[in-house]
């Protein structure tokens, strides 16, 4: 992970939460936003840091037109999501129109950001833990069949080559679109799997239903970019739609981003998925019309991927994540999510500057 400077350039990668927590709040100072703190009381940061929901807010709070940009829906993908936030803050805050409210919420899931990790304190997948779980859960007839080699008894050598053995033959046999589908749609079976859901709502969802009551509604638009990273070619922001190529939301999303690709019809680098919370905003807008995207923007590949997240699944499930050889485990998911070359955060940046600039109008 990157070494701290003095003075950083507010678009590089923090070393860790706490710092990049603090260049967020500093640059939402300096560009004289609201700040508001939400504080989980339940679990600690891995320096033992206070884990917090930062929102900072530029506007009016009656604007009809309002901006929505979340940054740590997957922990770890936080990094860069805090840097394109910063540093929009400190360079482009000032193009926002007079009449638009933009909200930026930092560390959606700031548990995940803190410990290098894709998932919350419950091992929850933020964007598998959106679904009516009054109405029952989806199964998971598919992972299940893959449940055990994704994350063995053991991690040793002979461990993770007898299971990558037992994943390559699924793939072999339906192919790896359905492969991604069966690992990544999610589950909610295996609480210590890989793209867990959960059993109910998660502290970060209930966090984020009460901002967008409190900040959002009432509007009559509103533009919304979620902030990942893990997927696709490297630095490439794919403008991923959870809707269906033809829908209201979908046309206005085209209108003001250009090149949108649905999820739910396989046009996307994702998976289509159970209960991920741009999906969800329906549930929660009324009659706001919402033009809502997230943007994935691209590492390695997605075997790299997998490999990570199998290890960091292992070691917070069944290993010991203070133990000294963890630190190998935290760089491998750093580097699966995060490049250290500045040009890769460079060139997320620019797309997502553009990104900003059409979410504003």
């Amino acid at each position: 992970m990157p070494g701290m400077t003095d003075s950083p350039d507010p678009l590089s990668l923090a070393p860790d939460y706490p710092e990049a927590r603090r260049r967020f709040l500093a640059a939402a100072e300096a560009a004289g936003a609201t700040i508001r703190t939400l504080e989980n009381d339940g679990p600690e940061g891995r320096e033992q840091e206070a884990l917090t929901i930062d929102l900072a807010t530029l506007g009016p709070a009656d604007a009809t037109h309002r901006v929505l940009v979340v940054s740590g829906t997957h922990g770890v993908e936080g990094y860069c999501g805090s840097a394109l936030q910063t540093d929009w803050l400190t360079h482009y805050s000032d193009t926002r129109p007079d009449y638009v409210r933009v909200v930026l919420l930092h560390a959606l899931n700031p548990f995940g950001f803190s410990w290098v990790r894709r998932v919350n304190e419950d091992n929850i997948d933020l964007n598998r833990n959106f679904i009516d779980f009054d109405a029952g859960v989806p199964d998971s007839e598919a992972y299940d069949r893959i449940a055990e080699p994704l994350v063995p008894e053991r991690w040793d050598d002979e461990a993770q080559a007898a299971s990558m053995a037992e994943l390559l033959a699924f793939i072999d046999e339906v192919g790896m679109e359905q492969m991604q589908a069966a690992v990544s749609s999610g589950q909610y079976a295996h609480p210590t799997g890989l793209f867990y859901g959960g059993i109910g709502p998660s502290w970060s969802r209930r966090q984020l239903e009460a901002i967008w009551r409190d900040e959002l509604g009432g509007a009559e638009s509103v533009a919304v970019l979620d902030l990942h990273t893990g997927l696709g070619p490297w630095a490439h922001g794919e403008l991923i739609s959870h809707e269906r190529a033809g829908s209201d939301g979908y046309r206005r999303a085209t209108s003001r981003w250009g090149e949108v690709r649905s999820m739910l019809d396989g046009e996307s680098v994702s998976a289509a998925l159970s209960g991920d919370w741009l999906g969800a905003i329906h549930r929660w807008a009324g009659e706001t019309d919402v033009d809502a995207v997230a943007i994935e923007y691209g590492t390695v590949d997605v075997i790299t991927v997998l490999q990570s997240l199998r290890a960091d699944a292992w070691l917070h499930g069944r290993g010991d994540p203070r133990a000294p050889e963890a630190t190998a485990t935290r760089r491998q998911v750093w580097e699966a999510f995060l490049d250290d070359d500045p040009a890769w955060i460079a060139t997320c940046n620019e797309q997502f500057v553009r990104h900003m600039e059409a979410a504003l109008r």
